[in-house]
Formats: C-alpha cells, structure tokens, sequence
C-alpha cells in the first residue's frame, strides 16, 4: 500500500477483537516509530504499558473498546519551554510513525487524551514535566469505520509574500 493511501485510510478503532497483538510485530512498529523527525536527536518519547490494574483506575467509558494493549506515550522534560514545544512534536511524529505502521498491518488504534489529566498522570506515576501526549488501544478493529468529510486543504493555505 502506498504512504497516501495508509494515511488516507488509517481511522480511529472504537472496539476491538481479543486477538493478541505479537510482541515482535509490536516492537518493529515501535521501532519503525522511532525514525520520527527529532529535534537535535533528542527522542523524547518514552512508552508506559498499561496492565489491567492500572486499566481498570483510569475508568476510560469503554475500557479503550476492550483493547489487548493499551499503552502511553510520553515526551521527556525539556531544559526551555522551545525544547519542550520541540520534544512534544517529535513524540507527536513518533505516534503517528507507529499508527501508520500498526495500520499496515491491520492493527488499528484509539488515541485517547485522558492521561494529560492530573489526576490520571497520578495513576500513571508520571513524573514532573513530562507530557503525556496519549493513551493508545490498540488491537484488530472489530469494524473499521468510514472517512469522515475533511475540510478542503485549499481553505488552509495562506500564501505569504
């Protein structure tokens, strides 16, 4: 599949099958993830898997549609607010490297923003500046869900002289 037509098709998955996710195919995608465009090589992100104890106290609505791996994405504190701006988008690249990379493979994934909550980056034990730049289901989707209209791309150009 060509890079247009997985970002094209790529959707968020509501609910998902129990099938198991294999570890080895969950770390190339993460690894393959991990050649995101980063800021002075910094690579900030940094992964949380989230078990069912820890699961079960986020209290997501529905348990992230049942997901087999739920996991966070964290970007690492940064010496100057720029840094800090800098490091959140590179996290941001790496996350959709690794939805694109999943999606290949059939995998679909749910990105929840419920672990930038204080109380949840308790939960999660996230320590003092870091960000949390999400929370991840990921598993086979039970359906995939169609295209949602997208705004003409020519209403968000600008042309500066």
């Amino acid at each position: 599949m060509k890079i247009t037509e997985l970002i094209k098709t790529r959707r968020s998955t509501k609910q998902f099958k129990q099938t198991p996710i294999r570890e080895e195919e969950l770390h190339s995608w993460l690894e393959a993830a991990s050649y995101a465009p980063n800021h002075r090589m910094t690579e900030p992100w940094e992964l949380l898997f989230i078990g069912p104890n820890t699961r079960a106290k986020l209290k997501h609505k529905t348990d992230f549609g049942n997901a087999p791996v739920v996991f966070a994405v964290l970007s690492k504190p940064a010496a100057t607010a720029f840094e800090r701006d800098e490091n959140v988008m590179a996290a941001a690249c790496f996350v959709q490297n690794f939805l694109l990379a999943a999606h290949e493979a059939g995998v679909g994934t749910y990105w929840a923003s419920l672990g930038a909550l204080p109380h949840n980056r308790e939960i999660l034990s996230v320590q003092e500046n870091y960000d949390v730049i999400g929370i991840f289901g990921m598993g086979y989707p039970e359906e995939v869900p169609n295209a949602k209209p997208r705004t003409p791309i020519s209403s968000k150009i600008t042309y500066l002289s």
